[in-house]
């Protein structure tokens, strides 16, 4: 994209850009003109650290190739490292996605079967995902969070690349989480309490992981059909999966059964949010 860096600098100091949403990770920004009309514009915390920067950035490249590889399909996406007033600053531009075709509101408008259906083409392309990077030498990651796909006439889309899970140790992800995150509490979470922040992140690197987090993110979507979700997640598992991501996914699956005889929304509390994405 032509002078990528110099749309992004216009776009951060036009006062009439209005937030598009909120995150932990980054201030999203939707241009309703100009050249990045129909991109996001997500800004993160800047700094003066450009080692960290300037890693991020080749891992962020090397996961969005390590994506599509792996059969991810992903909009356009751009990192550059923006210089303000001495400091670096990480901006991800991103083809924006129109809401309705983002799969929360297709599954809140979906019928049951419809719903399922959607649910079912997404999980498909997340165990595909695992078995293909299964090989690689590199830690590689994948946090399925129901928000951060869409779907287009020709299947699932992926939005979710910060920060990217790739070539990072436990240890130095959560350091990357305490570092970019926007919300205060987190940082003061990674200060006091850093285990926590290398915890959160087990889920993401993990097949059945991602498959327990897309789950979830249905159940809290549609808690009235939680029965005919749960019973096709059952039989996704038992016949989609490998044993141990097989067993891993029933295990949790039967402790969501549990709950759901006794009355508890597990669903609706922070499962499958554990992931501050971007």
């Amino acid at each position: 994209m032509i002078d990528l860096s110099r749309n992004i600098r216009a776009t951060l100091a036009d006062g009439t850009v209005v937030p598009h949403e909120k995150r932990y990770f980054g201030v999203p920004l939707r241009p309703r003109s100009g050249p990045l009309e129909g991109y996001l514009v997500t800004a993160y915390r800047g700094g003066r650290d450009p080692e960290v920067q300037e890693l991020l950035a080749r891992r962020h490249d090397a996961y969005v190739d390590c994506l599509q590889l792996a059969g991810m399909r992903v909009p356009e996406t751009h990192l550059r490292l923006i210089d303000e007033a001495g400091m670096q600053r990480p901006v991800i531009v991103q083809k924006a996605v129109p809401d309705d075709m983002m799969l929360v509101p297709l599954i809140r408008k979906a019928g049951p079967k419809a719903a399922i259906g959607l649910l079912d083409r997404v999980a498909t392309d997340v165990a595909e995902f695992w078995r293909r990077v299964a090989q690689r030498p590199e830690r590689v990651g994948l946090h399925a969070q129901i928000e951060r796909f869409a779907m287009d006439e020709t299947g699932p889309l992926f939005l979710d690349t910060f920060p990217p899970l790739i070539a990072y140790s436990r240890n130095e992800m959560g350091q990357l989480i305490q570092r970019f995150a926007d919300n205060g509490l987190l940082r003061g979470l990674g200060k006091v309490l850093p285990g926590r922040l290398r915890d959160m992140q087990d889920r993401w690197y993990t097949p059945a992981g991602s498959i327990q987090t897309l789950i979830e993110g249905a159940l809290r979507q549609r808690p009235n059909d939680a029965e005919e979700i749960l019973e096709w997640a059952d039989k996704f598992a038992a016949t989609r999966l490998e044993g141990p991501w097989r067993n891993a996914v029933q295990a949790q699956l039967a402790r969501h059964a549990r709950a759901a005889k006794l009355g508890v929304g597990r669903w609706n509390g922070i499962a499958g949010r554990d992931r501050p994405h971007a």
